[in-house]
């Protein structure tokens, strides 16, 4: 059954926080909002709620899912750092930003690029997202709530309920979310490549 919850943008409830985080953890889906636009996330252990998140979003497995984490310290468990890579992490993280980075043994493989073995990487700058990864004590499995054939991400709590009701476990509404995407830029090689330009300045990678 789904879960509804109104949580505070700037002052989580945490009593609520923590319910939300359970549903992690028992392997659910949820709904959240993020510093770009609401996005659906599960726990990083669970493979079938991860596919179930592939199923709403009709992905394929070449699909690059994106770790949300909570600080730098969390991106270096899972992710392989250069020097200068964790200078720009550092100057523009918590951010609309995602990171393209390789992975490291403890992602899953499932999770990484196919062919290149790399882990798209989020750190968002969202007091509820924050809250939720501070609670979970764990990155989650994330990707934006684009349905298909949408030509923009959801932005109203009252239409994600009506569209997805039946599809996630629970909804974290913090109210109306800009369907803006984050900044892609694939931080693996020798230097900086944006792949998407979004709501994050590019200025800094090029």
């Amino acid at each position: 059954m789904l879960r509804y919850f109104e949580i505070h943008p700037v002052n989580p409830q945490l009593r609520l926080v923590t319910q939300v985080v359970e549903i992690v953890r028992e392997g659910g889906v949820i709904v959240y909002p993020t510093d770009s636009s609401y996005a659906l996330a599960c726990h990083i252990g669970d493979k079938s709620a991860v596919e179930r998140i592939r199923d709403i979003r009709q992905l394929d497995e070449k699909h690059n899912m994106t770790l949300v984490c909570r600080d730098l310290s969390e991106i270096a468990v899972y992710a392989q750092v250069s020097n200068s890579a964790y200078r720009l992490l550092r100057a523009t993280t918590p951010g609309p930003y995602t990171f393209l980075l390789d992975a490291t043994r403890e992602v899953p493989r499932r999770l990484q690029h196919p062919k290149r073995k790399t882990i798209g990487i989020r750190v968002p700058e969202h007091e509820i997202t924050q809250s939720i990864l501070a609670t979970l004590g764990e990155p989650m499995i994330s990707t934006t709530l684009h349905m298909p054939g949408d030509e923009l991400p959801l932005t109203e709590p009252d239409e994600i309920k009506t569209r997805l009701r039946h599809k996630v476990d629970a909804i974290v509404d913090s109210g109306y979310c800009a369907p803006e995407i984050t900044t892609v830029v694939d931080l693996s090689g020798p230097v900086p490549v944006v792949v998407r330009r979004g709501r994050g300045d590019t200025a800094m990678f090029e």
